[in-house]
């Protein structure tokens, strides 16, 4: 009776230790946090709308992800990580991805100098903090390859030596939808080393009479005050890692990714729509992202609310519809949204 007593008061304060905890974290996480915020509405001064955009931009600073940012032209997707790179005091480049493009133009190469006959590196511009890899379908598939060692191993191979790219390094790369037109498609191995793929829409009526009023000049500012520096971003991943995942969420994080691989063990009627579920590197991002949006919102742990919200960004682009689903008009942000609906929240 004694030990049983014992073990249960061990219990209880274990329990109390980890409350005691995550209520910490939480208070330490909404003074850290608040610069993040600040930076969303400092990038509000110039960007009209697209919060989703901004969230998803912050979440993968947070989680050292990537980000496939799809839109039609003229939604401002190169100039809200323009934005960004202005509010956190970070390096930034641009790069124009062309059929003629070579891996030389964006990783450097060697370069010869008569006057002392020896070769010299000079580094590309995938040597800053934040990449804009504007219309990435559009580069053949050498190029495609160089850019995929940059951002799985955040290193860049010259010749015969190897060099390692700064921290915070985040590729944000925009594709268009609707021209296919000499374009290359990303193979699924790139696809998958992005951690959320965003879906940028137009504006809603009121924004877009802001944009025109705000907009509408020969002269604009996208003058962005600095919230944020690459040291503060860094500190900030290290609380991330330490943001409390209940096994219940957990458990659900996994759930909607079996879902997408063995639909029929959840009752769910998709079999015939999917050709490949999502891999593993799903259900870490999806935790990740997950941890970054309890981050955002100033808790020191996860619901499973931040896991839904996150779902369609992370899922969408690793899972691979059949030819019976395009047949019937479903896209893969169909299928998971089915999945959504159906697999049990905690």
């Amino acid at each position: 009776m004694f030990s049983f007593s014992r073990n249960i008061n061990v219990v209880t304060n274990t329990q109390q230790s980890a409350h005691g905890r995550i209520n910490e974290l939480t208070e330490e996480i909404k003074i850290r946090s608040t610069p993040f915020r600040r930076l969303l509405d400092e990038i509000g001064r110039v960007i009209v709308g697209q919060r989703q955009l901004i969230h998803r931009m912050q979440v993968g600073l947070l989680t050292n992800g990537h980000l496939l940012i799809e839109g039609v032209p003229g939604l401002a997707k190169t100039t809200a990580v323009a934005c960004l790179a202005k509010g956190i005091s970070t390096g930034f480049q641009r790069i124009q991805f062309t059929p003629d493009l070579l891996p030389a133009d964006l990783i450097g190469t060697q370069i010869y100098r008569p006057q002392d006959q020896q070769f010299a590196i000079q580094k590309g511009p995938i040597f800053s903090n934040l990449i804009l890899a504007d219309e990435i379908n559009r580069a053949p598939a050498k190029v495609q390859s160089a850019l995929l060692e940059a951002m799985q191993e955040r290193q860049v191979t010259i010749g015969h030596t190897t060099y390692k790219l700064d921290d915070p390094f985040l590729v944000m790369a925009t594709q268009n939808p609707i021209e296919q037109e000499g374009t290359y498609p990303l193979p699924e191995a790139q696809m998958d080393r992005f951690m959320l793929k965003v879906l940028v829409g137009h504006p809603t009526r009121d924004e877009e009479i802001q944009i025109l009023e705000r907009m509408s000049r020969t002269k604009t500012s996208l003058e962005v005050m600095p919230t944020l520096s690459p040291e503060e971003i860094i500190r900030a991943r290290d609380l991330v890692d330490e943001i409390y995942v209940d096994n219940k969420v957990r458990d659900y994080i996994v759930d909607l990714v079996m879902a997408t691989r063995e639909p029929s063990a959840y009752n769910l009627p998709l079999a015939d729509l999917i050709q490949y579920g999502v891999s593993p590197r799903a259900t870490i991002s999806l935790s990740l992202a997950a941890k970054a949006n309890a981050f955002l919102s100033g808790r020191g742990y996860v619901v499973p609310g931040d896991v839904k919200e996150i779902a369609p960004d992370v899922l969408r682009h690793r899972l691979i519809v059949t030819y019976e689903a395009e047949a019937e008009e479903k896209t893969s942000d169909d299928v998971v949204r089915s999945i959504l609906d159906h697999v049990a929240v905690p």
